[in-house]
Order: C-alpha cells, then sequence, then structure tokens
C-alpha cells in the first residue's frame, strides 16, 4: 500500500510542477502577445502617418513647383519646340544615301 502512496504522491508532485511550468510559459506567451499586439498597432498607425505625407508630398502642385525650381523646368511652348523630321532621321533611308 505504501508504494501505491508514494506513486500517487510523485504523480501528484510532478502534476503539480507541470501545472505550474504550463502556467508560467502560458503568462510568457499572452504577454509576447500583447506586445506584438502593441506593436502592430504602433506601426498600422505610423504606416497611415507615412501615407499622409507622401500623399501631401505628391500633390501636383508641388510637384510642379519643385520641376520649376530645382529643376528649372517650363511648360512648352511653340517657340521652344523642336520637331524632328521622322523620314530624315530613319535609318533604312541612312542605309540607301550614297
Amino acid at each position: 500500500m505504501t508504494r501505491l502512496h508514494l506513486a500517487l504522491v510523485l504523480a501528484s508532485l510532478l502534476s503539480a510542477l507541470l501545472l505550474v511550468r504550463t502556467q508560467y510559459e502560458s503568462r510568457t506567451l499572452f504577454s509576447a502577445l500583447h506586445r506584438a499586439q502593441a506593436e502592430a498597432r504602433r506601426l498600422e498607425i505610423e504606416d497611415e502617418t507615412l501615407q499622409l505625407e507622401r500623399r501631401a508630398q505628391a500633390t501636383p502642385l508641388r510637384v510642379e513647383k519643385l520641376a520649376r525650381e530645382q529643376l528649372q523646368m517650363r511648360n512648352p511652348s511653340p517657340a521652344i519646340t523642336q520637331y524632328v523630321d521622322r523620314v530624315a532621321s530613319s535609318p533604312s533611308n541612312a542605309a540607301s544615301a550614297p
């Protein structure tokens, strides 16, 4: 009978240790999940902020202003437009010319 009692006590102790270990792992995983969710929320907010900044930077008015000021571009006009004659510049005509 004492063997049976000893086996039951050992089984109870082993079960209690496994229960404590499982609860610890559960708390650790819950904490990690909470941190990951907080990080995901932070990244979503950062992504939304960056999207707004990108939209603000890409407005047509801002792009045109940068093109004029930094790249010194201007609107095309007939006075500055150069037309290229396609017939004179085609490679097949250049090869057949004497």
